[in-house]
C-alpha cells in the first residue's frame, strides 16, 4: 500500500539524516493524516495518488509564480519537492500515448464538439489519473474538439 510505503521511507530517511525528503515525506503524511480526519475514513492508493497530484499540482503552480517573481531559489526548492513527490506517482504518459488516449475517447464517446468535452474528460480521467497533468489533458481534448 501506497501509505504504508511511505510512512516506511519516513523512517529510512530519518535514519538516514537526508533532511530535505524527510520534510517532504513528512508533508505528503501530514496531508493524508488531515484528509482521513476530515473524512473520518481510511484512503486507499488512489486517494492517496489524488492527494500527491494535488500536491504536484500546487508546486507547479507555486514555481510559475516565483520564476516570474524572480525567485528562482525558491522555484527551484519547490522542483525538488516535486521529484521526491513524483516517486510515488505511477509513470507518466508520454505524449504519443497521451495523444492516442484522448483521441480513443473522443471516438468512444462520440464527441463532436466543444460541448462535448466533459464526457470525454470523464472517460480519459479514470485511465490518466495520476500518470499525467490534467490541465495539458484538458488542453489537448479542447484543441482536438475546436477542430
Amino acid at each position: 500500500m501506497l501509505k504504508g510505503r511511505i510512512i516506511e521511507d519516513i523512517k529510512t530517511a530519518m535514519k538516514a539524516g537526508e533532511k530535505d525528503r524527510l520534510k517532504v515525506l513528512r508533508l505528503i503524511s501530514a496531508a493524508i493524516k488531515q484528509v482521513e480526519v476530515d473524512e473520518r475514513r481510511d484512503l486507499d492508493d488512489a486517494d492517496v495518488l489524488g492527494i500527491l497530484n494535488k500536491m504536484v499540482k500546487q508546486r507547479r503552480d507555486s514555481i510559475t509564480q516565483y520564476t516570474d517573481g524572480n525567485r528562482k531559489d525558491l522555484a527551484d526548492i519547490e522542483q525538488q519537492e516535486i521529484e521526491i513527490i513524483e516517486d510515488y506517482l505511477p509513470e507518466q504518459l508520454s505524449e504519443d500515448e497521451l495523444d492516442e488516449l484522448v483521441d480513443e475517447a473522443i471516438a468512444t464517446t462520440g464527441a463532436e464538439g466543444i460541448r462535448d468535452m466533459g464526457k470525454v474528460m470523464g472517460a480519459i480521467k479514470s485511465k490518466a489519473q495520476g500518470r499525467a497533468d490534467m490541465g495539458i489533458v484538458g488542453a489537448k481534448v479542447k484543441a482536438r474538439l475546436n477542430v
